[in-house]
């Protein structure tokens, strides 16, 4: 070994650096070697490791060139192994991150069995991260890939863990022995027998017991820190779970619930977390378990059919041909107070914040404030409006309508500011896509020849493109009126409406242009959910439809339904459908 390390001098720490791992087995053979001739070649070695580089070519050339054949082939092999050069782990761990978030999960997967050090940069939270922003609760736009989004649960149950933890702390600093999900519970101190407690400690075990009662504080303490310190998630497992139900929804692998109580046609539906409710023409509500199917109570109160309703965590409202509106304590079965005004049955509702906003037979919208107590109607529709949806940043609400078309209404002025015509069937739902859904303009179809837009004053806005009037012009700089010219925020860019035509349109709202008309139903189109991925539609051909909002392709048809689908409701990784056949059925992709 002592012929080794005097070699290893004479090659330098340069070259031991760079080839010394590679070559040292060769190292080896050459002590097998005379003395004298370890002695020359190692001097070789070490001229050429003390030449400059324009020598070093020189003298390397002179050697090729008189190197036979299969000398040729060794060099030329043993230089294709030490030209490979590692990259990632060259580089600054910056630029390495940069590199590897190009790629798409698949070639990320792959890098990281390359090496340890590559696994631990592919494994790194700062590329999954970026792969979680481009491919969470959006399309792609290199790889057309999207993912659920799954943290609404999470959330809650995260902020319940942590109100459950301050309410569980005591003054003294030390949690009480109630237990806290999720977590580790503490195994609280036993208290002292009564003869220990009566015996007064000597002078030698008080101070025992103060180290003992020092080391306990300084242990608590570090619990204490454990209690509190945030536990993050790798975002690769993250990425893995959204990764396994996306695709489950590509490839429709889910599992089906079926929901039977109701004894007439569940016209209305919504679910949030493991709650379900439906209403039906049998003019009661029925709230669900989704995890074990069973129902937990029925509201009853409503004399005619439950056309409409929406609940949040403390309440639920509906709606009935009877007239009325009613606010439930859903959680108990209360009904809390009821609301008359319209003249024809409620077919349709939505409220946000303080908001509510109902449609009705009698053809008018009827915007109920619940802060002011106020309460206002929309007319212009001029025949039966079945749907109502409220944005309020922009403050407005859509409407759609048995007259065939959707309408734009601004609850600062009260008035339409936009009509959208297009469909040759009634207009049965009306819904604004989430401001994060992105189009193409290079995706829109050129079919807006006998479409038109009417703004508030009646004018056409095709009639416009013919006079050469450029809508921002004619709106002072804001295509829905002098009112948003303020930073006053803008309605949804989008919306999709669906009709009894047997069609799906979507439609730019600042434009008026329909973008896409969705084709594939056999009957009219009663029900429709949509996010930022995906429309789902459910139509009087008892088919439910999956369709990507941009390419128009229809991904998916689920049968199952005897009667009309009437109703739909969307989720992440589910979605409900409710039809005339009295039933609700649940598709979860998260099996």
């Amino acid at each position: 070994m002592d012929k080794l390390q005097r070699v290893s001098v004479a090659l330098g720490e340069g070259i031991l650096s760079s080839w010394g791992r590679e070559l040292i087995h060769d190292i080896k053979e050459l002590e097998t070697l005379p003395v004298s001739d370890q002695e020359s070649i190692a001097h070789v070695w070490s001229l050429f490791s003390a030449a400059p580089a324009k020598h070093r070519k020189l003298i390397l050339q002179g050697i090729m060139s008189q190197c036979c054949f299969p000398q040729l082939s060794f060099v030329s092999a043993t230089v294709r192994d030490l030209i490979r050069i590692d990259f990632l782990t060259a580089l600054p761990p910056e630029v390495s991150f940069k590199i590897l978030c190009y790629l798409d999960t698949t070639s990320l997967c792959k890098a990281a069995q390359v090496s340890r050090r590559w696994r631990a940069l592919a494994d790194d939270d700062v590329v999954w991260h970026r792969m979680c922003e481009q491919h969470i609760h959006r399309k792609c736009k290199k790889c057309g890939w999207g993912l659920p989004l799954l943290d609404r649960k999470r959330l809650r149950e995260s902020k319940r863990e942590i109100e459950l933890r301050a309410t569980t702390w005591d003054i003294g600093g030390a949690p009480l022995s109630l237990p806290t999900p999720g977590l580790t519970n503490r195994q609280s101190t036993p208290p002292e027998s009564s003869t220990s407690a009566k015996r007064k400690p000597e002078p030698a075990d008080e101070e025992t017991v103060v180290k003992r009662h020092c080391s306990s504080l300084v242990a608590d303490s570090e619990k204490d820190e454990d209690f509190f310190k945030t536990r993050y998630r790798p975002w690769k497992e993250v990425y893995k779970d959204r990764f396994k139900i996306g695709t489950n929804w590509k490839y429709g692998r889910c599992s089906i619930k079926t929901f039977k109580g109701h004894t007439n046609g569940v016209i209305c539906l919504q679910f949030e977390d493991n709650i379900l409710a439906t209403g039906s023409y049998d003019a009661t509500i029925k709230i669900w378990d989704t995890e074990t199917g069973e129902e937990l109570r029925t509201l009853r109160g409503h004399e005619s059919g439950i056309r409409c309703l929406q609940f949040d965590d403390t309440k639920l409202i509906s709606g009935s041909m009877d007239r009325s509106l009613k606010v439930w304590n859903w959680r108990t079965g209360e009904c809390i107070s009821t609301y008359t005004g319209h003249r024809g049955g409620v077919i349709g509702l939505h409220f946000d914040s303080t908001i509510l906003a109902s449609a009705s037979v009698d053809k008018t919208v009827k915007i109920w404030n619940f802060e002011d107590k106020s309460t206002c109607l929309l007319r212009g529709h001029t025949d039966w409006v079945n749907a109502v949806r409220v944005d309020t940043p922009s403050r407005t609400v859509f409407s759609a309508s048995d007259d065939c078309t959707v309408r734009l209404w601004d609850l600062e002025t009260k008035t339409c500011i936009r009509t959208f015509h297009g469909h040759v069937g009634q207009v049965q739902q009306v819904l604004p896509l989430p401001r994060e859904f992105e189009f193409e303009d290079h995706d829109a179809e050129c079919e807006n020849d006998n479409v038109s837009t009417t703004s508030g004053d009646g004018e056409s806005a095709s009639l416009q493109a013919t006079l050469g009037l450029d809508l921002k012009t004619h709106f002072q700089c804001s295509p829905f009126g002098p009112s948003f010219d303020n930073g006053r925020p803008t309605p949804p860019r989008y919306i999709v409406t669906s009709a009894l035509d047997s069609t799906i349109r979507l439609w730019e709202t600042t434009t008026g242009r329909c973008l896409r008309t969705l084709f594939g139903h056999l009957e009219g189109v009663w029900a429709l959910a949509a996010d930022t991925l995906r429309i789902v539609s459910g139509a009087e051909d008892r088919m439910v439809k999956i369709w990507d909002p941009r390419t128009g392709k229809c991904e998916r048809t689920f049968t199952g339904h005897s009667g009309p689908v009437t109703c739909i409701g969307l989720g992440d990784s589910r979605f409900a459908t409710g039809s005339e056949d009295c039933e609700v059925r649940m598709y979860s992709f998260q099996d």
